[in-house]
């Protein structure tokens, strides 16, 4: 038998299948300078252990998307390896904060499997948990992904789609412990704009844009451990092009939205995601973001704040989401839904 790893194809997975990800990865402050390198991130509380103690942390953690990219990361030879593409997420919450030194790995369930038409791919469900050092989840996501069959004459599977709650509920949305807005510095955050500030059916143009390049395209990928061909051989698309990996995507997005929205400061829920077209090397991306709701929560001065982002490429009109059909205009990157803490 031989000893390399083609990876899963399509007709490769089972309903309750539990994929165990190789490679453990311990993340340091370099983890940190490197996301900050690649994206043009700016909250406060990650940029600095004196906001965040003041904040009633013991010092600053990683950023919230470091935690999702190496945990994703874990996944993609397993669940992504002969993907065409990453298709969504639901259901996704972080529930612990991730500390320089933790070491993360991570596990998925095939919770979902559904052929495409063509007979060629299909789309493969997963629930993947994040675990630090101490076995406590830190992160738990569900994301579906269309996956090529390696014998287009292999038999599909049953259909199995699963039912996937389409907002994560406030209730259940958990706070850092020890988290506490009561004397958050405004000035030091960037913006004086607070949780009362913002309406919902609000939306806010994040101005700036950042043209993607391939090379930090690529280095993000090999950060994360992310191994999808799609993403590193030319030769895998029939257009010879690889393919922006999706995370880099939502993480230049997320560092964008700082520009309105210095204060949303920590990820606690992913209720939804679509990659809604490709993006590829030389393409400008802007985004813009929609107030969904609000909550209150128990924790100190901290609000919660449901948000729409979406990424567009250059060129796209204001706000642009949805085309006449209904579906996302071709401009349209990314559209993210989800909760971020606020101070109230």
């Amino acid at each position: 038998m031989g000893k390399t790893n083609a990876g899963r194809f399509f007709e490769d997975y089972r309903i309750g299948q539990v994929l165990r990800h190789a490679v453990p990865r311990t993340v340091a402050e370099g983890e940190r300078a490197l996301y900050h390198a690649l994206y043009p991130a700016r909250h406060a509380l990650y940029s600095s252990d004196e906001f965040a103690a003041a904040c009633g942390l013991e010092s600053s953690p990683m950023d919230d998307l470091i935690a999702f990219h190496v945990v994703f990361g874990k996944t993609v030879p397993d669940v992504s390896l002969n993907a065409v593409a990453n298709l969504g997420y639901a259901e996704g919450r972080w529930l612990r904060p991730v500390w320089p030194g933790d070491t993360l790995r991570s596990d998925s369930e095939v919770i979902g499997l559904k052929e495409n038409s063509n007979g060629k791919s299909g789309v493969v469900y997963v629930r993947t948990r994040g675990y630090n050092q101490m076995d406590e989840v830190v992160l738990d996501y569900v994301r579906w992904v269309m996956v090529r069959k390696g014998d287009p004459a292999a038999p599909a599977p049953q259909t199995v789609v699963p039912e996937l709650k389409t907002v994560v509920p406030a209730e259940d949305l958990v706070i850092p412990e020890g988290l506490d807005f009561s004397d958050y510095d405004f000035g030091l955050a960037g913006e004086p704009h607070r949780w009362g500030d913002y309406a919902i059916g609000e939306k806010i143009d994040h101005v700036d844009g950042v043209t993607i390049e391939e090379a930090e395209h690529m280095l993000a990928t090999r950060l994360w451990q992310n191994t999808a061909k799609v993403h590193f051989d030319a030769t895998f698309r029939d257009d010879g092009r690889r393919l922006i990996y999706g995370g880099h995507v939502i993480s230049m997005a997320r560092a964008l939205s700082f520009n309105g929205l210095a204060n949303a400061q920590m990820i606690v829920a992913l209720n939804g995601g679509a990659h809604a077209n490709p993006c590829f090397a030389g393409d400008t991306l802007r985004a813009w973001s929609e107030v969904l709701d609000k909550a209150e929560t128990d924790a100190p001065g901290v609000g919660a704040i449901r948000l729409r982002l979406v990424a567009v490429k250059h060129g796209a009109a204001p706000f642009a989401l949805k085309g006449p059909d209904g579906k996302c205009a071709p401009e349209v990157l990314l559209d993210l839904d989800y909760w971020a803490l606020m101070p109230m």
